[in-house]
């Protein structure tokens, strides 16, 4: 299936918000949730990983077989997440929580797996970005329809701050980008 015209640069440009930050921590272990079908994240970062799963329902399942240092996982995600505590450096959710049925629940559960003192990467559209999206992907078709009628909520700094505060994560990061369109931030254990 061909991806709309849009997506591939929407994705880049979240990944281009994370890779700086992963960088920083060279060697680091990651999990991105919600790798899409073809891991393009953890391809990208892989250089500068020790290793990194990837998780997603729509994933090919792939193991960490001659030396790379990449696996995925097809997982759908409910209220858990299949790790032991204090597994990994930095956890990536780029375009995801506004998917979520439970994210309250996940978000906790990333909290979980986390080192100390670990980080959370997100990227999330922001309350205003509601009308473009649904206007791009139903009227015009240039970003994922089925994608955006599967939002459950667009978020802002506030309700961003409260996820933060229910699920003992520290903001220590929050900005918009692409216009005000998309929220990053970055939560520490």
């Amino acid at each position: 299936m061909r991806e709309p015209i849009l997506e591939p640069l929407l994705r880049r440009l979240r990944i281009k918000k994370v890779l700086p930050i992963i960088k920083q921590y060279y060697n680091c272990s990651l999990l991105d949730i919600g790798c899409g079908r073809d891991a393009k994240l953890l391809k990208t970062v892989e250089p500068y990983i020790s290793s990194g799963i990837g998780i997603d329902f729509k994933v090919q399942e792939m193991s960490e077989s001659n030396g790379g240092k990449i696996k995925t996982m097809s997982i759908i995600l409910e209220k858990t997440l299949p790790f032991e505590n204090n597994s990994f450096d930095i956890v990536t959710m780029l375009a995801v929580l506004e998917h979520l049925e439970h994210p309250i629940e996940i978000v906790k559960e990333i909290h979980r797996v986390l080192m100390p003192k670990g980080l959370l990467l997100l990227t999330v559209p922001s309350v205003w970005s509601q009308p473009v999206l649904e206007f791009l992907s139903f009227k015009l078709g240039i970003v994922n329809r089925d994608e955006i009628a599967d939002h459950k909520l667009y978020y802002n700094r506030l309700l961003l701050q409260f996820l933060a505060q229910k699920t003992d994560f520290e903001m220590i990061k929050h900005e918009y980008f692409q216009l005000y369109m998309n929220n990053f931030c970055i939560f520490r254990k």
